[in-house]
C-alpha cells in the first residue's frame, strides 16, 4: 500500500512540475510578445523540450514573420505609391501647362489661331496617352488586365501599330525598315497585347531614338533597332524599370512606362523582352514563348 502511494505521489509530484513548466513557458511567451516592438523581428524561442509547445511556438513565429512581411509590403507601396505620384504629376504637368499657355497666347494674338489650337492638341494628345499608359501599366500590376493567349499572326498588328503611328513617323523622317523571314509568322500572344508591344517600341523609337526604325522578325523572335540619339547612352539592364531616366528619354513625351508596359505584357504572355546596345543602335528583342 505504502510503495503505490509513494508512486502516486511522485506521480503527481512529476505533474505538477510539469505544469508549472508549461505555465512558466507561456508566461516568458507571452511577456516576450507583449515587451517587444511590433516592427521587431524577434521571435520566440521554447526552453523545454515539449511538441505541443514547440508547434505552438512555430506557430507564432510564422504570423509574427506574416504580419512583419504585410507591413513591409504596406511600407514599400506607399513608398511606390508616392514616387509614382511623384513622378506621373511632372509629367502630367508638362503638356497640360503647355496647352495652358498656348491658350494663354491664343487671347493675345488671334491670326494665329490654327497654328495654337494644333499645337494645344498635340499637347492634350500628349496628354491622354500618359493617362492611358498609366491606366494600362495600373491594371497589369494589380492584375485587372486580363490576357487570352493563343497562336496568333505576329505581322498583322505589327502593320497596324506602324499605320497608326504613320503621321508621326513621317514627321520624323523616318521609314520603317522591315526584314521578315515569313508573312504568315505566328506566336504565342494576346493579339491586343501583342499590338500594344509594338506600338510602345514604335512610339520609343519615335521619342528617344536617333532617327531611323528597323524591325525584324524570325526565328520566334522579333527585333526593333533604332540609332541612339545624341546625349547619354541608356543603360540596357533598367531600360524597361518604370519611370527610368537614365537617358535623355524624359522631356520627350511619354510617362516612362511604355517599355515597362513592353516587359510586363510580354512576361504575361510568357515571352520576355531584352535590350542591349550594338554599336550606335539600341535593340530591343522580343522572344515569345514555344508553346
Amino acid at each position: 500500500m505504502l510503495p503505490a502511494l509513494i508512486l502516486t505521489l511522485a506521480a503527481l509530484g512529476l505533474a505538477l512540475a510539469r505544469l508549472w513548466a508549461y505555465r512558466r513557458q507561456l508566461e516568458d511567451m507571452a511577456r516576450v510578445l507583449e515587451e517587444t516592438p511590433a516592427q521587431s523581428n524577434l521571435r520566440l524561442t521554447v526552453g523545454m523540450d515539449s511538441a505541443p509547445v514547440r508547434r505552438l511556438c512555430r506557430a507564432v513565429n510564422r504570423r509574427l514573420e506574416e504580419g512583419l512581411r504585410l507591413r513591409v509590403e504596406a511600407l514599400n507601396s506607399q513608398r511606390e505609391l508616392k514616387y509614382t505620384m511623384a513622378c506621373i504629376s511632372h509629367d502630367i504637368r508638362t503638356p497640360l501647362a503647355g496647352a495652358m499657355g498656348y491658350l494663354q497666347l491664343l487671347e493675345g494674338e488671334p491670326e494665329r489661331r490654327g497654328e495654337y489650337l494644333a499645337i494645344v492638341q498635340k499637347r492634350l494628345a500628349e496628354l491622354e496617352g500618359l493617362l492611358d499608359e498609366l491606366f494600362v501599366y495600373t491594371r497589369l500590376l494589380n492584375g485587372s488586365l486580363p490576357l487570352e493567349c493563343g497562336e496568333t499572326a505576329a505581322l498583322p498588328p505589327l502593320w497596324e501599330a506602324l499605320a497608326e503611328l504613320y503621321p508621326q513617323l513621317e514627321e520624323a523622317g523616318i521609314r520603317p525598315e522591315l526584314r521578315v523571314e515569313r508573312e504568315d509568322m505566328t506566336v504565342w500572344a494576346d493579339p491586343a497585347a501583342l499590338a500594344r508591344v509594338y506600338r510602345n517600341l514604335t512610339a520609343n523609337a519615335l521619342r528617344h531614338g536617333g532617327g531611323g526604325l528597323s524591325v525584324r522578325a524570325g526565328g520566334g523572335e522579333i527585333c526593333f533597332a533604332n540609332p541612339l540619339g545624341p546625349g547619354p547612352r541608356p543603360d540596357p539592364d533598367h531600360l524597361f524599370d518604370r519611370f527610368y531616366q537614365g537617358s535623355p528619354a524624359r522631356g520627350n513625351g511619354g510617362a516612362g512606362l511604355g517599355l515597362a508596359i513592353v516587359r510586363e505584357l510580354m512576361e504575361r504572355m510568357g515571352g520576355q523582352a531584352r535590350a542591349q546596345i550594338a554599336g550606335d543602335a539600341l535593340q530591343i528583342t522580343l522572344t515569345f514563348s514555344p508553346r
